[in-house]
């Protein structure tokens, strides 16, 4: 088995650096060979500044594929109530548009950042204000050449949410095919959602659409963001799957490198022995394959 991926570091961790600058000299150092962006990093930076940083990274080899919207509870492109949701798509097809300018291919979307059950509170009231809202972000990022990935949820204290089950990406094909929307696969969400077969059960379903990876692990009872390894998914196969598919961009690892941190910021070792590692598990699968 040949990797046709690259791994990227989730820029939610990397945040704790001060500029762009140390955070190149990080990658440098650690291995890292791209970086999943968000709106922390264009937050408060206009258009010519964006494209500049764009170009740092660029001209130091770090690709910036993918960028995760925002997914805060203000920022649910399903809300029930219209106003707000149309406040959201306004301010995530902004932030489509700085994710574009920093020179990315692929922006993550939460199909919604509601908790609530669907049980009680009905999938297709979620789907209804889903298709509301894909029908102003897909054109949009069609024009800025982009794909929105729609992530695979975890699912609520008290039942399923909307996003959180494999059927729910079957519909979302059925419903919403189009060249510029296509799949973020979470393995930690998986695992937790439809247990220890769940990330490849997600795999199957999504595999023709899949644009984008979430790499993390736990013990399949909860989201802890484990570097992967250090729980219970298994690796082997997964990465398979990959290749079976011939994945040739770059897959997030969605963690922090396993160890302690100075307020929040980890040390350019504990990436590297991260990468590191990543490697040490595609080797296995290699020889595993052999």
């Amino acid at each position: 088995m040949k990797m046709t991926w690259k791994w990227a570091a989730c820029g939610y961790n990397l945040l704790g650096y001060q500029s762009t600058e140390e955070i190149i000299k990080l990658c440098r150092y650690a291995g890292i060979p791209a970086i999943e962006m968000n709106s922390g990093f264009t937050n408060g930076k206009n258009d010519k500044e964006i494209e500049q940083m764009g170009r740092q990274y660029k001209d130091a080899g770090i690709e910036l594929y993918s960028f995760h919207l925002p997914f805060s509870q203000e920022d649910d492109i399903t809300s029930f109530y219209e106003t707000k949701r149309r406040d959201v798509v306004q301010r995530l097809s902004r932030t489509m548009e700085q994710a574009s300018l920093l020179g990315s291919k692929v922006v993550i979307l939460h199909p919604s950042t509601s908790h609530f059950c669907i049980e009680v509170e009905g999938f297709d009231r979620y789907l209804q204000q889903m298709e509301r809202s894909l029908e102003t972000l897909i054109p949009a990022a069609e024009e800025m050449k982009i794909t929105i990935a729609l992530e695979n949820m975890l699912p609520g204290i008290d039942g399923e949410r909307f996003g959180s089950r494999p059927e729910h990406f079957t519909i979302f094909v059925e419903k919403f095919a189009h060249p510029h929307l296509g799949f973020c696969l979470d393995t930690g969400h998986a695992n937790v959602s439809c247990e220890s077969d769940g990330p490849m059960i997600f795999f199957d379903v999504m595999q023709k659409y899949l644009v984008a990876f979430h790499i993390q692990d736990n013990s399949g009872d909860r989201d802890i963001h484990l570097a992967p390894g250090y729980g219970l998914i298994d690796w082997n196969t997964f990465f398979k799957k990959m290749d079976e598919i011939n994945f040739s961009h770059p897959a997030c690892i969605e963690t922090p490198p396993f160890g302690p941190a100075d307020h929040y910021k980890y040390s350019p070792d504990a990436w590297k022995k991260m990468f590191e590692e990543m490697g040490v598990l595609m080797a296995r699968t290699q020889s595993i394959k052999k």
